[in-house]
This record gives structure tokens, sequence and C-alpha cells, in this order.
């Protein structure tokens, strides 16, 4: 063969394609901790769901929380909240126990720092009204007997936990023991009164009813210094300060 035809042959091997091996690859084999590392991974998705049920209400609002949008927010499939939850009455009830269980928390903690007693007496309530101005989603649905299940054990639960702690605390400024299962027509009129009486200075607060009166008082006069105010009132028969 001359040379001529060497690099014929050579040139038509070259563009000649190989072919493919009879024995195909194997896949790559996933790594051993690649489950590790799944993001919810042992059951943990249901507290995931919380978690993005609790971000969405804080950002969009009660309008706004759905069980589509709570699965879009833990990046799951649709069908994940549903599963764990049942329907929307279900996952806000659910979320609703998680607020009361923070609730309880904030006020159990509130007179760790308390030295007096006067201190302690309106830890409870700050610490109530600071809750619902860190968290006014959650606050709104705690709430909200219309669009929750009492009859979870969860709920139900946490909010009788959350009223042991204000007859309690009412006892206590009673100095008393007031039983949550039975009260006297003087213990429960004290419980509604003090509740009353947070709870509806909270919810002008939230909604920016209280901003006329704050605007009418010495300059600097605070939400939590007229709170303080209402609060004691009662206790000393006058305003304090000035």
């Amino acid at each position: 063969m001359g040379k001529s035809e060497t690099r014929t042959e050579t040139a038509r091997v070259a563009r000649t394609p190989k072919k493919a091996s009879a024995t195909p690859s194997r896949p790559a084999r996933r790594p051993a901790s690649a489950k590790a590392q799944a993001p919810y991974h042992h059951g943990a998705l249901r507290e995931a769901l919380l978690q993005a049920a609790e971000r969405v209400l804080e950002r969009d609002g009660l309008s706004g929380l759905t069980l589509r949008a709570v699965a879009r927010e833990a990046g799951v499939s649709h069908a994940a909240p549903t599963h764990h939850f049942g329907d929307l009455t279900g996952l806000l009830s659910e979320l609703a126990a998680v607020g009361f269980r923070q609730f309880n928390a904030a006020m159990a903690a509130s007179g760790d720092a308390a030295t007096t007693p006067l201190a302690r007496a309106l830890a409870r309530p700050k610490a109530y009204v600071a809750y619902a101005q860190a968290h006014p989603g959650m606050y709104g649905i705690m709430f909200r007997t219309e669009r929750l299940d009492y009859s979870r054990p969860s709920l139900h639960e946490a909010a009788e936990a959350s009223f042991a702690g204000l007859a309690n605390a009412v006892g206590m400024m009673r100095q008393e023991q007031i039983s949550g299962d039975a009260l006297t027509l003087n213990q429960g009129a004290a419980i509604a009164r003090a509740w009353s009486m947070v709870h509806g200075f909270t919810m002008l607060l939230l909604d920016g009813r209280l901003a006329d009166i704050l605007g009418r008082l010495p300059e600097g006069t605070t939400a939590e210094r007229l709170l303080e105010a209402m609060l004691t009132a009662p206790i000393t028969g006058k305003l304090p300060g000035p």
C-alpha cells in the first residue's frame, strides 16, 4: 500500500464512529449520607410545615394562609399539608396550639427578672402584649375560635394551660388558690376583668387605635407606660406619677 492509500485509510478510520460498549455503564451510586441530608428526615416534615405556616401567616396574614401556600413555602408537594393536617381548619388549629405553647412559655418566663411584688404583677401583662406585638398573626388566630377545632388534643391542652396560667396569676394577686375547674363568681369576675383589660388593650394597640390617645399624652409616653398606668390604678387608687 502506497503512502497515498495509507493516508486515505487512516482518514476513513478516524471518521468511523466507535461502537458503543456492549455492557452499559452502571449509574453512579448515591453517597451513603444522601438520605441523612434529606431536609425532612425522620418525620420532621410536620414540624417544617408548621414553621412554614407561621412564616406565611406573619408575612401574608390569615387571608394568605392556604394549604398550597404552606406547601410552596416548605418546598414540598401540595398534598403534604393535607396528609398531616387534613384541611385548613386542622392546620390552623395545630398552628394555634404552637402559638399557645409559645405564649405560655413567654408568660412563665416573664417574672424571672422581677425584683418586687409590683414588678411581678406587671410582668405577665407586659409579656402578654409583647408576644402579641412580636407575633401578631399567631396571636390573632389563637383567639379566632370560629376557625379552630378545639377537639384536637394539642390545641385543647395548650389553651387550657394558658387559662390555668392566667387563673394562677390572678390567684397570686388575690392571695388565694384558684382552681380552674370550679370558680366562685368573684374569682371568675377577677379573671375576666384582668383578661378583658389586657386583651382589649392588646387588640387596640395592634389595630393602631391607641395612637390618638398616645398622641395626647406627655411626649415620650409609650404604650407600655400607658398599660402600667391602667394596671396600677386599681391597686393604688390613683394613677402613678404626675
